[in-house]
């Protein structure tokens, strides 16, 4: 599975990625296990707490194109640092927040746009860039193994420091571990570039941009994505919610996020082997479908401990392991020169939906008093999605190791 990875510089530039983005996708995925403290010490109501998360889903998707343009143009260094900071800030500030606003601003704008200047779109793009075509398949699925690595660790460690200096204490706490990833920046972009030769072909950031809008196979990954936003935002959002209504003890949530997390670093890495093997496309269909079936079965199931669990391991083995051939659609029909901005362009979508996921999933919590219609609105999306994707066009493998370049 690794032996791709087996060319100088290769693994620096892999692991440094997947560690800044362990940072950044471990503090980003364990914001829900704050919603309930949050409620408790200010008295702001599920709902406003609820939208300030949903805009920072959107932010974070915002940002990205535009992050990936900036690293595109000028180098991912300078945006990777800013990011870095910026979540710092955004998290040691929300303790000095009282007001929904007050949270808007620091979880879903500072704390959002530091993350996404420090996620998927920047570091895929800087490390295909650094690596040869045959590497950055599995690279992708490591990277994002990182990512899923940090929800592993951060869950249940955030979840302890809540429990031993409060809410207030763990937010400054993800500030100092967020800091700590600094040095991990400068030894992915000490491995510069290859220079290449300038292409007849390429005119321009804004002239591929345009282009790419205008293609049916990327409006349809456009939509797939969308379900899984929704999908994932609901669900780091409201699953302490939904482990209270159930009776379950709130360590049942960090728990499950934690395996979710687990589960998902298998998930990344099979799915960066995958791209190699069969169509990112027929990939993402079966990613889809099982999401569908698995929200199906937990609704039928008895809601116990060991139900959490084990909807948590099979919902994580695809979690987040859309990324890759995801990246790899966009990566083999426009090439990798502005992948970062694409890809950008791509979570976006994602994000949309994680707006509409973290927030209706606070409305229907306080209509409601249950999650009962959202779960059966994820079903049908995600049934939606494994559909969106098979119109998709996309070259067969054995075609690939010749059309696709870089």
């Amino acid at each position: 599975m690794f032996r791709s990875l087996a060319v100088k510089g290769a693994w620096p530039v892999t692991l440094a990625a997947a560690g800044i983005l362990m940072v950044t996708m471990g503090a980003r995925q364990s914001l829900g296990l704050f919603v309930s403290p949050i409620n408790t010490s200010t008295g702001l109501g599920i709902v406003t707490i609820s939208l300030a998360l949903a805009v920072a889903q959107f932010m974070w998707g915002a940002v990205q194109p535009i992050a990936g343009a900036i690293a595109d143009r000028y180098g991912p260094e300078k945006v990777l640092v800013g990011g870095l900071i910026v979540l710092a800030a955004g998290s040691a500030l929300t303790p000095f927040m009282e007001s929904g606003f007050g949270l808007v601003v620091s979880l879903g704008l500072l704390s959002a746009i530091g993350s996404g200047a420090g996620s998927f779109s920047v570091l895929i793009g800087a490390s295909a860039q650094r690596l040869p075509v045959s590497a950055r398949g599995t690279a992708s699925g490591v990277i994002n193994a990182g990512g899923s690595f940090g929800q592993f660790v951060f869950a249940p460690v955030l979840q302890k420091l809540i429990s031993a200096f409060g809410w207030m204490g763990a937010m400054w706490s993800l500030a100092v571990m967020v800091l700590a990833a600094l040095p991990m920046i400068g030894v992915l972009v000490r491995h510069r570039v290859p220079k290449r030769e300038a292409s007849p072909d390429d005119k321009g950031l804004w002239h591929a941009v345009r282009g790419a809008i205008g293609d049916r196979s990327y409006f349809l990954l456009h939509l797939g994505f969308f379900t899984c936003g929704f999908h994932i935002a609901f669900l780091v959002t409201h699953l302490p919610g939904e482990v209270a209504l159930c009776g379950l003890p709130a360590t049942v949530a960090s728990w499950s996020l934690a395996i979710i997390g687990l589960a998902n670093i298998a998930g990344s890495l099979y799915a960066g082997a995958c791209i190699g093997r069969y169509r990112s496309k027929m990939v993402l269909f079966w990613m889809y479908a099982s999401r569908a079936a698995l929200v199906g079965v937990y609704l039928l199931a008895p809601k116990t401990e060991l139900t959490f669990y084990l909807f948590a391991a099979g919902l994580g083995f695809t979690w987040l392991a859309t990324v890759p051939p995801t990246a790899a659609i966009v990566g083999k029909l426009f090439g990798v020169r502005y992948l970062a901005t694409l890809f950008g362009l791509t979570l976006l979508s994602h994000q949309i939906g994680g707006f509409l996921g973290a927030y209706l999933g606070g409305i229907a919590i306080t209509a409601q008093g249950d999650y009962a219609w959202m779960w059966y609105a994820d079903m049908a999306l995600a049934a939606a999605a494994a559909l969106c994707n098979l119109p998709i066009r996309e070259a067969k493998v054995e075609a690939m190791a010749v059309s696709t370049g870089g």
